[in-house]
């Protein structure tokens, strides 16, 4: 790569608490060219605490094409160009995917300075799993009921523990939307992480059904929600298989081109019993 070609920084900055952000991240957003951030309005109180005086530029969800290209022409230029959210990591729940790809694409180098990110974060203090989680970021809106109701379903089934975000306003109706698609599961409702009033309530989705009834959602949240349990899962779907008959659910694999023996193993894994008794049970048929 030419070495008059610039880079793209990938800058984690502050939750909350300003505290949080690193040197290594104020030296940065000091030495490039140009800020690249979400809201210049809410990242200009950032740099003026830090008495940071760099070069802005919007970047957001209405111009991430466009603005990228332009910001790309400048790094190719030689201009080295740090980008920002309005709080934690870039490129997570924000368009700066956008621009990483079209940079990996442009051959641009890009590096990122870890920091703050609210999934994390609440996925510590949640006492839940975190062996192994899947972050979702914010469902699709009201107005996309379709999309919303098919991500749901597919969260029925999920035994990750699951991350997701959520405005106070749509609190109450995701919620509602979350006790109805995957029951009363255990969850940690982490509100404000690491400001003044951060608040972190270890439930279940009926009990902060309830509570956000009575209680007024303030502040931005992180839901972390235990997924369904393999033992649960297994249940379930021997369950669905008792539903089709014994011959219907040997057909079904022996229609794939299993053989009879094949298929009786199968369907007595399916069911959660042994194969003499899917064999026994034939045969009295």
């Amino acid at each position: 790569m030419d070495s008059k070609t610039g880079m793209l920084y990938l800058c984690a900055t502050p939750i909350g608490n300003l505290g949080d952000i690193t040197e290594r991240v104020l030296e940065t957003l000091r030495s490039v060219d140009i800020i690249a951030a979400e809201d210049t309005r809410n990242s200009i109180k950032l740099l003026n605490h830090f008495d940071i005086h760099t070069e802005m530029t919007s970047y957001h969800e209405y111009n991430k094409v466009e603005k990228a290209e332009y910001l790309i022409r400048l790094m190719q230029d030689g201009k080295d160009i740090a980008l920002i959210t309005d709080a934690g990591t870039p490129a997570i729940s924000d368009p700066g995917e956008v621009l990483v790809r079209m940079c990996h694409e442009a051959g641009i180098t890009v590096t990122s300075l870890p920091g703050p990110a609210a999934c994390i974060t609440a996925l510590t203090l949640s006492g839940l799993n975190t062996r192994r989680f899947v972050f979702e970021g914010f469902l699709p809106g009201l107005d996309d009921k379709k999309e919303r109701r098919r991500i749901l379903e597919q969260l029925r089934d999920e035994h990750r523990t699951i991350i997701m975000y959520e405005a106070p306003h749509h609190l109450r109706g995701t919620l509602n939307d979350l006790s109805d698609a995957l029951g009363n599961r255990k969850l940690t409702v982490c509100r404000e992480l690491t400001k003044r009033f951060e608040e972190i309530m270890p439930t279940t989705i009926e009990g902060a059904v309830t509570y956000y009834e009575e209680n007024e959602p303030r502040g931005e949240y992180v839901l972390v929600i235990e997924g369904i349990s393999l033992d649960e899962l297994d249940r379930q779907q021997r369950q669905e298989w008792s539903k089709m008959s014994l011959q219907d659910h040997m057909a079904y694999y022996e229609n794939e081109g299993m053989s009879h023996k094949d298929a009786m193993k199968q369907v007595a894994a399916d069911r959660g019993v042994g194969k003499r008794e899917i064999y026994k049970a034939l045969l009295e048929d």
